[in-house]
């Protein structure tokens, strides 16, 4: 489940609702903290007050990430760490996507000497529809033909890749179909208005994922 932290967005919560909220949720639910840039509240902050177990961090195309001495206080004591990716505006940019493949086969690669890199920090990373001025939440999905190669690259690296931007219940059984993702990540697709989940559009969107990961396993 997450939490949204970025204050331009309309799904924007505070730490003692996003706390309230996590205290009544299960402990095998993973509660994800989202991040942009170096606006908004301290993360690591939020992090330790409201219990989260992992961040979602958003990165800029223009390289104005603004985490560097957060992410030196995270390895300390890791939560789980997603890196999201503003399809989008990495192609404005003009970002290869297929570079970024080759990058990401030999992320996790271990340096002599180096202390091999704990189990969920870089290896799962978020692909959105965003563009350099919007980072996510548009509603709108991106052309998952051009991740093919991205995708391909993250398995073979041992990546987890999730996919994000207007999933809906209609089309996420094509985008697992392309793009054979770890796992999804909607929200508008499943809301009734920004912030307002529906439950009918949850269970139907849970129900065509269990269906297409059947097809897939088969």
């Amino acid at each position: 489940m997450g939490f949204v932290f970025y204050e331009k967005s309309p799904r924007c919560v505070s730490v003692e609702t996003a706390r309230e909220i996590v205290a009544k949720l299960p402990e095998n639910v993973e509660k994800v903290g989202v991040f942009v840039g170096s606006s908004g509240p301290d993360w690591v902050r939020v992090v330790l007050s409201a219990g989260l177990t992992a961040v979602q961090r958003y990165v800029d195309p223009r390289g104005e990430a603004g985490q560097e001495k957060a992410t030196g206080r995270i390895f300390t004591q890791p939560p789980k760490i997603f890196m999201a990716f503003p399809v989008e505006g990495f192609l404005e940019m003009g970002v290869s996507l297929d570079d970024m493949a080759s990058s990401f086969e030999h992320l996790r690669s271990e340096a002599p000497g180096q202390p091999p890199i704990p189990e969920g920090v870089f290896d799962t990373f978020v692909l959105d529809s965003g563009g350099s001025l919007n980072p996510g939440g548009t509603g709108k999905a991106f052309d998952w033909t051009k991740a093919v190669r991205l995708s391909e690259g993250m398995r073979r690296g041992g990546l987890k890749l999730i996919v994000a931007g207007g999933l809906t219940s209609r089309n996420v059984g094509e985008a697992i179909g392309i793009l054979h993702p770890w796992g999804v990540d909607v929200s508008s697709g499943v809301e009734v208005s920004p912030g307002k989940k529906d439950r009918e559009k949850v269970r139907t969107f849970v129900r065509a994922v269990r269906e297409m990961d059947r097809k897939v396993g088969g």
